[in-house]
């Protein structure tokens, strides 16, 4: 169990963080302030800044999460009557505010906060020591960093450093960034597998017959080629499998050619659950190839193919949805179990899988989902003025709560899958 606990974090943290390092580079890259990059959730355990960009490993090793100014942050980190401690440079200038009691700075200025303004006119005005006769006021410095209540220390976020003072096309690039690294993940996983496992599926119309299968009695033999389905063309082994899973329980007439013969093989595809779905299967599996640029290239096909199953998946979904078609944590830690028990390439298989999954399901034009925010940014593009901001942060709000919803009945439906 411990080693199944391990590879879960493991494979969840890559998930994320990958994903997480997308969205970073991208708003770098644009010109957008990243505050802060997590490596876990919870409570910070250490911090460091550099570049501007303070980097924290929390308690919790799952996941983490990229901080990006002016996005989805608290309007105002600094309250009226809030007492903090300030550093200036040699000018005077405040470089640094801390409002922490975890953080002691003896040699900072003590000012109880009246006024502040940490996004335009940069300055902090308050009773100095006390003294509650006279106010002063204190001008601030472009990147000057404040701390945290829990002692972390990040810089301020002036507007012109924020995500939305970026153009509509950085910050539409920055949205994407995300799932776009899953599938540079998934890529990569799919390509060292196809060279660590010695052959991969060629994705011919030749198939392998496994033994006292449908196929098997029905006639076929290993490296028949199956050319067309019901009088449908076929060409590669994705079409062949839809084809066949397809017609569960229903006649289909496969042309097969068998070196220079040709001829009609009757198979019926037994039914076979796949979650809600039913599939049809006759015993029959892809040739493999054990060419090095083939295998090199599977991280390209392989992932190819997945996706369009993925998209299949989807598609069928709507014309009947089943939370049994959806995983969140708990599925994917039962699968991670299992697929340690199976041995490393188990592993990365799982993880290639998840990432493109990831990758997918993020572009959906759900709000709060990468793909909702997408969306917002061509209907931007489209009207050629930003919603308000108010409307926007509604929206979001109700696809957030609709994804928790979501995710506490996928959770809770995985939990009697796999426990009970």
């Amino acid at each position: 169990m411990i080693t199944t606990i391990i590879t879960f974090i493991i494979v969840f943290g890559i998930l994320v963080i990958v994903h997480e390092y997308g969205h970073f580079i991208a708003a770098k890259k644009s010109g957008i302030l990243v505050r802060e990059f997590s490596v876990g959730m919870g409570p910070k355990i250490v911090d460091m800044q550099r570049n501007g960009t303070t980097y924290t490993l929390r308690i919790l090793p799952i996941g983490g999460y990229v901080r990006m100014a002016g996005l989805d942050e608290q309007e105002d980190e600094l309250k009226p009557g809030q007492h903090v401690t300030l550093t200036t440079n040699a000018h005077g200038e405040v470089t640094v505010i801390n409002t922490s009691n975890k953080v002691q700075n003896l040699a900072g200025i003590p000012v109880d906060v009246t006024k502040f303004d940490l996004q335009d006119a940069l300055f902090i005005e308050g009773y100095e020591n006390g003294d509650e006769d006279q106010t002063r006021r204190f001008k601030i410095i472009h990147d000057a960093s404040i701390i945290e209540s829990d002692g972390t220390e990040v810089r301020i976020a002036p507007r012109d450093v924020q995500f939305q003072s970026a153009s509509i096309w950085r910050r539409l690039i920055t949205n994407f960034a995300g799932p776009f690294n899953n599938f540079i993940l998934a890529i990569i996983v799919f390509s060292i597998m196809g060279v660590a496992q010695g052959a991969v599926p060629s994705n011919s119309n030749k198939v392998q017959v496994i033994e006292n299968g449908i196929a098997q009695k029905a006639g076929l033999k290993d490296n028949d080629r199956i050319v067309s389905a019901n009088g449908v063309k076929i060409n590669n082994w994705t079409e062949l499998s839809k084809a066949v899973s397809n017609n569960p329980e229903k006649s289909v007439t496969l042309k097969v050619v068998r070196g220079d013969q040709t001829q009609d093989i009757k198979v019926t595809p037994k039914l076979v659950k796949n979650g809600s779905q039913k599939v049809g299967m006759i015993g029959v599996q892809a040739t493999m190839t054990t060419n090095l640029g083939q295998r090199i290239l599977y991280g390209f096909t392989g992932t190819w193919q997945m996706t369009k199953s993925l998209f299949t998946a989807l598609g069928q979904m709507l014309h009947g949805f089943s939370l049994n078609d959806l995983g969140g944590p708990v599925a994917i830690y039962a699968t991670t179990s299992k697929a340690t028990h199976q041995g490393l390439l188990s592993v990365m298989y799982v993880l290639g899988f998840l990432s493109l999954n990831l990758g997918i399901v993020n572009l959906l034009p759900i709000p709060a989902l990468d793909g909702g925010k997408i969306l917002l940014n061509f209907i931007e593009v489209i009207r050629r003025k930003p919603m308000k901001t108010e409307t926007e942060n509604l929206i979001t709000l109700i696809g957030f709560g609709f994804l928790m919803l979501l995710m506490l009945l996928v959770t809770w439906n995985d939990i009697q899958r796999y426990f009970f």
